[in-house]
């Protein structure tokens, strides 16, 4: 049966007597670039069995254990890829460590470069560094707090830097990759190993999570559209500027990028289970206490 709260199935009884509901896992589930989603909604099999999993914890722990338990397990996971991927990389390539486009790309990139727009480059990359971006940083996720009305996205920003970083220092040291060589690069130079690209992997962790907030919170599809959009161009432009500059090779900025949107992808699924955890305990004390429901209860941050 459907109740009053919207959840589907029936109720049952806890150990205590007081009644559980079984929140429904599959209802309104993301719907674009238009409009307002439930993020406690599962369409796969396998968020599905997630959510049962987290739910069935609903009366043992808080919602915030539940973000950062899920982030740490998948950080363990991500940092292994990234160690895994690059090993694999390095033992097909050269042994000087350039394969496929790399020296190409290099190549054509100091052919390119002019003064002028090169110095534009190398100002623009330094934003994505550890001078400026904490920087930009603080300030922009202040202002995504505001815009959300709460402080969750600083917390899921805070865990994502946290495994980014964590990711890039474990990679860099494990290969030891070498970076371009100095003579092609434009100062000032870097002396850590080049995979992967440091500067990328933060960006585009740092700038999908901004992303990912904004659009939870804005219904208008242009709006939406504008945000992916704007972000996309920084993350992009971030990793290609790196390329463009000869810090770093190609492949290291392509591997950078894949190990952030899957490290985003962990972090999306952790704060998605979050809420689904906390709105099954809504469902429960509600229940317990007898309180209608209300629309915040329903969507929880």
């Amino acid at each position: 049966m459907t109740t009053s709260d919207g959840t589907k199935g029936a109720a049952r009884q806890g150990g205590d007597g007081a009644p559980r509901s079984r929140v429904d896992l599959t209802s309104r589930p993301f719907a674009g670039l238009a409009g307002r989603r439930d993020l406690t909604g599962w369409r796969t099999p396998a968020g599905r069995w997630l959510a049962r999993r987290v739910t069935a914890l609903s009366q043992v722990t808080a919602s915030s254990v539940v973000l950062l338990v899920t982030a740490f397990l998948g950080a363990v996971v991500v940092t292994g890829l990234a160690v895994v991927f690059a090993q694999v990389y390095e033992s097909v390539v050269a042994r000087d460590g350039v394969a496929g486009l790399d020296r190409p790309v290099l190549d054509w990139a100091v052919a390119h470069r002019v003064p002028g727009f090169t110095d534009a480059v190398r100002l623009f990359s330094i934003s994505g560094g550890p001078e400026w971006m904490p920087v930009v940083t603080g300030v922009t996720i202040l202002v995504v707090c505001r815009v959300v009305h709460g402080w969750w996205p600083l917390l899921m920003l805070a865990v994502g830097v946290a495994g980014s970083l964590t990711m890039t220092i474990v990679a860099k040291r494990v290969i030891g990759r070498d970076r371009p060589p100095l003579a092609e690069a434009v100062p000032p130079y870097e002396s850590s190993g080049s995979f992967p690209s440091g500067h990328t992997l933060n960006s585009i962790v740092i700038t999908s999570i901004v992303v990912y907030c904004l659009l939870d919170h804005v219904s208008s599809a242009a709006a939406r559209a504008a945000t992916l959009l704007v972000g996309a161009a920084y993350a992009g432009a971030m990793g290609l500027s790196r390329v463009f500059l000869g810090h770093h090779w190609l492949s290291d900025v392509l591997g950078a990028w894949l190990l952030g949107l899957s490290w985003v992808g962990v972090l999306v699924t952790a704060h998605r289970l979050a809420r689904t955890h906390r709105r099954y305990r809504a469902a429960v004390d509600r229940r317990r206490t007898g309180t209608p429901p209300d629309a915040t209860a329903a969507d929880p941050r």
